[in-house]
């Protein structure tokens, strides 16, 4: 299906995409990378009259590690960000950024683009979440730093106002003797992922010192899972633990029954999914180098 008729503008400067927006009003999106927004709109679940083109803006897509602090501009492709020293240092956002899509939509998809859908099967605000993450945004009324935990309040619907955009995301760069990871189940790699879980963890000799727990595709918005969390913060990491741990993660899921499965078969995989997370992310803290990709079926 082709997409409804539209008008469209290039932005050349963050001011300028503020300013058409504002002018235009209710009836404009957000056109970065494409590779959420297209999908929409050839499927006509939305059809805007304008879209403003912000791709193009100088200075939205750098990559930067600053002392203890990692920035990603909003223009930062899935692939440039795969291949990037915050990949090398942080083991979420490789596994996230590698196993987004396939290369095509690795090297056009942004991760700014990506988090401003609003869809919680999106994986950058599932594997975020882990790392504590800000998205920053900027509009009509100025600057603003928002928690990726509560900048998606429901299906396909974020925090932004109108005429506001999103410039970049920051989190603090993971100290030392603490490891992630980040899994996806999907019917294929276009795919967007069935459910999908992220941990970021912290251990002490056996024990949990410290953890995130998020998870995608699992309900209207991504998942900050903290009674899951709560089952393993300052526990020795035992199967009971753990099992406790899994339980109370699918207990704070509602996921919605469609193609990609039933409500049913969703939890299922969460349950694998913390586990098999779970454990990779042990064994990086443990100093192994662990690849992981996401599951198909």
């Amino acid at each position: 299906m082709y997409p409804a008729p539209f008008k469209y503008h290039r932005a050349t400067s963050v001011a300028d995409a503020i300013g058409k927006l504002t002018d235009i009003g209710e009836g404009a999106r957000v056109l970065a990378g494409g590779q959420s927004l297209l999908v929409l709109l050839k499927a006509r679940f939305d059809e805007p009259t304008d879209l403003v083109d912000v791709g193009r803006i100088d200075g939205l897509d750098g990559i930067e590690i600053d002392g203890s602090s990692v920035h990603m501009g909003a223009l930062a492709t899935h692939s440039r960000i795969a291949r990037s020293a915050v990949a090398e240092q942080v083991d979420v956002v490789r596994d996230g950024a590698t196993g987004i899509a396939d290369y095509q939509v690795r090297s056009r998809g942004t991760i700014g683009g990506n988090i401003a859908a609003g869809d919680p099967s999106c994986d950058w605000p599932t594997l975020l979440i882990t790392l504590d993450a800000e998205v920053h945004c900027e509009g009509p009324g100025g600057k603003r730093s928002v928690p990726v935990s509560g900048f998606i309040e429901d299906l396909y619907q974020t925090v932004l106002e109108p005429g506001e955009i999103v410039t970049g995301v920051s989190f603090p760069l993971p100290k030392a003797g603490t490891a992630g990871a980040y899994m996806g189940f999907k019917r294929c790699a276009p795919a967007y992922p069935t459910s999908s879980v992220g941990i970021q963890l912290t251990m002490d000799g056996d024990d949990c010192a410290d953890v995130r727990v998020a998870l995608g595709s699992s309900g209207l918005t991504p998942i900050h899972a903290a009674a899951a969390e709560a089952e393993l913060r300052g526990k020795t990491l035992t199967d009971d633990v753990i099992d406790r741990a899994a339980e109370a993660a699918v207990a704070e899921s509602d996921p919605i029954e469609d193609q990609r499965g039933t409500a049913e078969f969703k939890q299922l995989l969460i349950n694998t999914l913390f586990k098999r997370s779970l454990g990779v992310a042990r064994r990086r803290c443990a100093g192994e180098q662990v690849e992981v990709s996401h599951e198909y079926y």
